[in-house]
């Protein structure tokens, strides 16, 4: 029996939007994968078909950023707040110091688990400014003998994001869980890039680590097995099991990001999207008020205020009841946020922009 399945307007900051067309797939292969007889959940990590999936979606994420040879990649658990204690432990040693650029609450939660392992410090901070701005190459304050600097290169709840990264002489460290696979970038920029999945590689669960080699060599030795980088590097990430399915997502969303014409194009869907609505704000004479200054704002996550209290209660209860979901803002800011991550359609951004605009002229 064929049920036609109507499909929200999905601005969930994460679990985000994934590809229908990957969705579909996934279901079609749910019962039976590849000739199995069993789901790929239920396939061993150690079988053959397993380990085609595994060495696939490596190879095209490798492909689709341009990764160097000299990283490795690797997929892990426990989302960017396990990076955020795996990396002091790992690379801040006890004579050391780490500089932490504050550009949100992500960056704010990074640098308080990295003062349990060490001594890191403010290389920048633009929280005195609201974190309504991406701080300049020229307020960035560090040592030359620094174990790192770390940075978050989209903030989903203040929506900003770094439109050019610091070129700098000690390692760089980026959390890029919502923007990574978003816009070309320069790996070789970073000693280490470390992800979440659930907003544009795929479903929650997986960790994507891209660690230059010998950031991993550098590392500190007398940690727990499980929390050192080389354990993994060594293991193909399969020292124990991984979060498979998972991974099997992510290849798939990788695979449709390849389909639809790479990075490239992902890229210029994301700024016609992002146009959209940004334009909705400049051009509403003060109705909405957009949080983020323009050079520092995302791409991913567009936030904005309602030009009063009671109007912008009004506008999230008639969005939500118009089926647009998600678009709330964090709970510790308020306001409103719309994330239009790579799976969110430009028909959801535009009938979005449409809805502003109608709420505008109806209450305006």
């Amino acid at each position: 029996m064929n049920v036609q399945v109507t499909r929200a307007y999905n601005f969930n900051a994460g679990p985000s939007a994934l590809p229908l067309e990957v969705l579909e797939k996934a279901q079609q292969e749910f019962l039976d994968f590849r000739g199995t007889g069993m789901s790929v959940m239920e396939l061993s990590h150690r079988s053959k078909e397993y380990e085609e999936v595994h060495n696939q979606a490596k190879a095209s994420l490798k492909e689709l950023l341009s990764i160097p040879d000299h990283y490795q990649i690797l997929f892990l658990q426990g989302g960017a707040s396990l990076q955020f204690s795996m990396i002091p432990m790992n690379f801040l040693k006890p004579e050391q110091k780490a500089g932490y650029v504050l550009t949100g609450s992500w960056s704010e939660k990074a640098f308080k688990e990295a003062e349990v392992f060490g001594n890191p410090y403010e290389a920048a901070s633009t929280k005195d400014d609201h974190y309504r701005r991406i701080p300049l190459q020229n307020e960035l304050q560090y040592n030359a003998d620094d174990a790192y600097l770390h940075l978050t290169s989209n903030n989903t709840i203040y929506g900003t994001e770094w439109k050019d990264f610091p070129a700098v002489d000690v390692p760089l460290i980026g959390d890029m869980s919502s923007d990574i696979l978003s816009r070309p970038i320069d790996i070789s920029k970073f000693a280490l890039i470390y992800a979440g999945a659930q907003k544009n590689l795929g479903p929650s669960g997986v960790t994507v680590v891209i660690i230059r080699d010998d950031l991993i060599e550098k590392a500190n030795k007398d940690i727990p097995t499980m929390l050192k980088y080389s354990t993994h590097a060594k293991n193909n990430s399969l020292y124990n099991t991984p979060p498979t399915f998972g991974i099997y997502m992510l290849g798939e969303v990788l695979n449709w990001v390849k389909s639809i014409g790479g990075i490239t194009e992902i890229a210029r869907r994301n700024e016609e999207k992002a146009k959209l609505l940004y334009d909705a704000i400049d051009e509403s004479n003060g109705f909405y008020i957009g949080h983020a200054e323009k050079d520092s704002r995302s791409l991913m996550n567009v936030t904005f205020r309602v030009k009063d209290e009671v109007l912008e209660k009004k506008f999230l209860a008639e969005a939500k009841q118009a089926g647009f979901v998600g678009v709330n803002g964090h709970r510790s800011v308020g306001g409103c946020r719309a994330s239009i991550y790579n799976a969110v359609p430009y028909e959801a951004c535009r009938a979005f922009r449409d809805f502003m605009k109608q709420f505008q002229q109806v209450n305006g």
